[in-house]
């Protein structure tokens, strides 16, 4: 059989790993999929895959079944956005964030402010689960099979089986949740190529070193592929904030606010930021390849009360009043994120809007 003929890309040349020693980095668990071919391996793999998202939210995949090679080149696709797309064509693409409730097309810099009237240097392209649904601009157009097996592979191959230890980790059968997030049309997670591009130091001053205040994802978990320049930071389970050490070719999983609401606090809506890179990293661009997952759109954020564990431990985390659909959740706070006007909390450098009557926290 015939190889498979694919189009050329120019190659994206990612920052070389920081050398710098004095980091505080994050001790993440590593779940190994591979592992969970046999029962003994898959029983270790959920017990990991739960403490990890109840004490940090945060953790790795790693053997996902997706080689180096296949996620440098979707780094490679995911820059062309960015680097091959004219302003004028990224204009006609910008998605309507605050009309639609969606991120779907380009978020242009300087949309989010972030400090001191310093808004961001952040450019971001969305698409949607199934590529088809939108016209693309046309330099990703060749690439978007490619692009398309990525997706579909995320959600069904790995983030599914992900779900599958998470849900033996509440004691509940393993499709309890993958059932909750089908890949089909009532689903809307997204996938996102992402540019952070460096900011002159007048600004880096004014945020002090912030690029993306401390947030908690509204989804239901996050994947992103682990890439060299050292940002991203976690606010761990003792209130530090600690960087993400980066591991070839691994994912980094990390619980949002949805499975929070799911699990009834048990496992924990992960805060985390962005900041600016070491200093043998300064002036780098950082390219971030994310699927954000969602669960189908009517399901409703309650606590699955069937859970033994939820029934030992009790629930900490609940929707106060109407319990809101997954729809109405992720509109809303689409809409609304870095956007609106935010309230001072008593709670020292923090930050907060009310959102389908919840209290979203941004962490400065």
């Amino acid at each position: 059989m015939p190889a498979l003929t694919v189009p050329p890309v120019d190659p994206w040349v990612p920052a070389p790993v920081t050398k710098e020693e004095d980091l505080e980095w994050a001790d993440l668990t590593t779940i190994d999929l591979e592992k969970c071919k046999t029962p003994e391996g898959r029983a270790e793999q959920a017990k990991l895959a739960r403490d990890a998202m109840h004490r940090q939210g945060f953790f790795y995949v790693i053997n996902h079944g997706l080689d180096q090679a296949t996620v440098n080149r979707l780094f490679d696709i995911a820059a062309l956005p960015f680097d091959k797309v004219e302003q004028d064509e990224k204009i006609r693409y910008e998605a309507k964030i605050k009309q639609t409730g969606t991120y779907l097309g380009y978020k242009l810099p300087q949309y989010w402010h972030i400090a001191n009237g310093v808004r961001d240097r952040i450019e971001h392209y969305n698409f949607p689960r199934e590529l088809t649904q939108r016209e693309h601009p046309t330099v990703l157009r060749p690439y978007l099979p490619e692009v398309q097996k990525y997706v579909e592979f995320t959600h069904v191959d790995i983030l599914n089986q992900v779900q599958k230890l998470l849900s033996l980790g509440l004691e509940l059968p393993e499709n309890t949740l993958t059932d909750m997030h089908p890949y089909d049309e009532t689903n809307f997670s997204f996938g996102r190529f992402m540019m952070y591009n460096p900011r002159p130091q007048e600004e880096e001053e004014r945020t002090e070193g912030v690029w993306m205040k401390g947030h908690a994802d509204h989804t239901s978990m996050t994947a992103l592929w682990s890439q060299p320049v050292t940002a991203l930071q976690i606010k761990d389970f003792d209130g530090q904030w600690r960087y993400i050490r980066h591991k070839d070719n691994a994912l980094v999983i990390n619980c949002g606010d949805t499975l929070e609401y799911l699990s009834g606090g048990y496992y924990k809506s992960a805060i985390h930021r962005v900041v600016k890179p070491p200093a043998d990293q300064d002036g780098y661009r950082r390219l971030g390849l994310f699927y954000f997952m969602y669960t189908a759109d009517s399901v409703r954020l309650a606590p699955l009360m069937d859970s033994p564990v939820l029934q030992r431990e009790g629930v900490t985390k609940v929707v106060e009043g109407e319990i809101p659909t997954e729809e109405t959740w992720r509109k809303t706070r689409t809409a609304t994120y870095g956007v609106s006007d935010l309230k001072k909390s008593e709670e020292a450098g923090i930050e907060y809007e009310i959102v389908n009557g919840v209290q979203v926290k941004h962490y400065n």
